[in-house]
């Protein structure tokens, strides 16, 4: 077999006839396009497919610096649109969940307030409760006394309700009446 050395050097003549010309102007454009591309790449790469080897077989063509400075500056330049994309939801997260911390907080208050207001009708009624059954049923005045306590929320009302004294007459004929 040939022994070759690590780096061999042939050489591509060029005659002056017009299929060499304008094969030389083609490689000239080529290499024009794509200017990471040597000469020597161009070549081997005809070669590769001259010779019908798998493109699984060849080895992988080196990046020139120009071309992985490029890829740099491209991947530096996507993450910043992604920090960009990911400041602006993070911005956005932000503000749905202030209004919804706020919206919250205001239910949480409407809902404290009316617990308060049922808490104090609750018991303005036991007590008027504890008054009326110890003293006899109520009367017209009491019941509508417990409606007015009812639809208020304010606990100045019952203290304004005057309390009514039984009637002796009438403690006597609502005996009668409960057990009719």
């Amino acid at each position: 077999m040939f022994q070759w050395s690590k780096k061999v050097v042939k050489s591509v003549t060029f005659e002056p006839g017009v299929a060499d010309e304008s094969l030389l102007a083609l490689v000239e454009s080529h290499l024009e396009k794509d200017p990471q591309k040597t000469f020597s790449d161009l070549c081997k790469e005809a070669l590769w497919q001259s010779l019908c080897v798998p493109e699984s077989v060849r080895p992988a063509p080196k990046p020139a610096a120009a071309a992985a400075t490029q890829g740099v500056e491209q991947k530096i330049l996507e993450q910043k649109i992604l920090e960009q994309k990911i400041a602006a939801l993070q911005s956005q997260i932000a503000n749905l969940e202030e209004r919804f911390f706020a919206k919250e907080a205001n239910r949480l208050e409407m809902l404290e307030q009316q617990l308060i207001q049922l808490s104090q009708q609750v018991a303005q009624l036991a007590i008027m409760l504890n008054n009326v059954s110890t003293t006899s049923p109520p009367t017209p005045q009491q019941v509508s006394a417990i409606e007015v306590i009812n639809y208020t929320s304010s606990p100045n009302h019952a203290a304004a309700t005057p309390s009514q004294e039984v009637d002796p007459v009438i403690s006597r004929i609502s005996q009668f009446l409960d057990d009719f």
